[in-house]
């Protein structure tokens, strides 16, 4: 199972990580720094190919990114016949209904919003690996 994260932080792309590997996760992350770099990963195109891009069967998402935000990126995932069903969990400092509201109107599996403490992301990642790592059956 790989888990692909799109986030231009690199200290939330970093404590994402660790959360995960805190709650026993041992398979592949990936990391994406923006829409485009996911768009291109999704697709395998530029330079992500077979072979450094293995398909996610999750991806946690960031909506306030540079070059294109997690909304385009949702909207093109969600509207795309080969990407639709890749499960998105939206993972964002916004906790505005209207962001709720938009991401769930695209599609969105999930929405998250991210904690300031890393204890209790640690712990939300916990329930979010349960769930679609232990419980689920993913496409």
């Amino acid at each position: 199972m790989t888990v692909l994260i799109a986030d231009d932080d690199a200290d939330d792309r970093m404590f994402l990580e660790q959360a995960m590997r805190q709650n026993g996760y041992t398979q592949s992350i990936e990391f994406v720094e923006n829409g485009e770099q996911l768009m291109e990963y999704l697709r395998q195109e530029g330079r992500y190919n077979e072979q450094n891009a293995p398909w996610p069967n999750l991806l946690i998402l960031d909506l306030n990114m540079p070059r294109k935000n997690g909304f385009q990126a949702l909207s093109e995932i969600k509207d795309d016949p080969k990407l639709r069903r890749l499960p998105v969990i939206v993972m964002t400092t916004s906790s505005t209904d209207e962001d709720v509201i938009k991401t769930y109107n695209l599609g969105v599996n999930s929405f998250v919003t991210k904690p300031f403490n890393f204890n209790r992301l640690v712990e939300i990642i916990g329930a979010l690996k349960t769930y679609w790592m232990d419980t689920v059956k993913l496409p």
